[in-house]
């Protein structure tokens, strides 16, 4: 059984999305042992504790450095024995040597079909922004490894959201949470914690059951 580390930085939607196809019996072979959160204010905290699991709160300002932070958040991880950390609207950035340290064991949801709007200062509802405003059609979400560069890891999932008339920053941002993030995201932890999961430089394959 592999355990799965989810961090977070605000509402926790994603989280929640992962605690729900748990429940539902829709991540095999994986279990969410800790949730950790930059900010203790953060509304996940309070999913996590309704759903009995155990958090922890690990804020960048309380070290000198982003290497620091990474540090003590690997050895938190270590501690806890996990095998997989999914970053799930955490809005700190690693250091290069976390994700060294971490590399095939740490994915992200990005709310875009990358590489579209991604990167340094893509994130929430800029990235949305972003979008409306270059007048796409259609946008989505990527699930991704996390790599040394920011959104540049392979990619495991994508999936396509139609742009609708009228939209705004905040009725898309949702529509791509609904449609895309909350699906993807348990799909793709799954498939980790199934070993399912096959990187080629910067492809994955999802291999077959059996």
């Amino acid at each position: 059984m592999v355990k799965i580390a989810v961090m977070v930085s605000g509402g926790g939607t994603n989280l929640q999305a992962l605690i729900d196809a748990e429940t539902r019996g829709e991540i095999r072979n994986g279990e969410i042992s800790a949730v950790i959160s930059s900010s203790p204010d953060a509304y996940a905290l309070e999913r996590a504790k309704c759903a009995f699991i155990p958090s922890y709160v690990l804020r960048r300002r309380d070290f000198g450095s982003a290497e620091a932070y990474g540090e003590a958040l690997a050895e938190m991880l270590e501690q806890l024995g996990i095998g997989l950390v999914v970053l799930a609207g955490f809005m700190t950035v690693l250091s290069p040597a976390f994700c060294r340290r971490f590399e095939g064991r740490i994915i992200n949801i990005h709310p875009s079909l990358i590489p579209s709007f991604c990167g340094p200062g893509f994130y929430g509802l800029h990235v949305h922004e972003a979008a409306l405003a270059k007048g796409v059609k259609v946008t989505g979400a990527t699930v991704h490894f996390v790599s040394e560069v920011v959104d540049g890891g392979a990619i495991i999932l994508q999936k396509a959201v139609a742009v609708q008339p009228g939209d705004t920053p905040e009725t898309l941002q949702r529509r791509v949470m609904e449609e895309a993030e909350w699906q993807l995201l348990p799909r793709a932890v799954s498939l980790f914690c199934e070993g399912r999961l096959q990187t080629q430089g910067n492809l994955v394959n999802i291999l077959d059951v059996g």
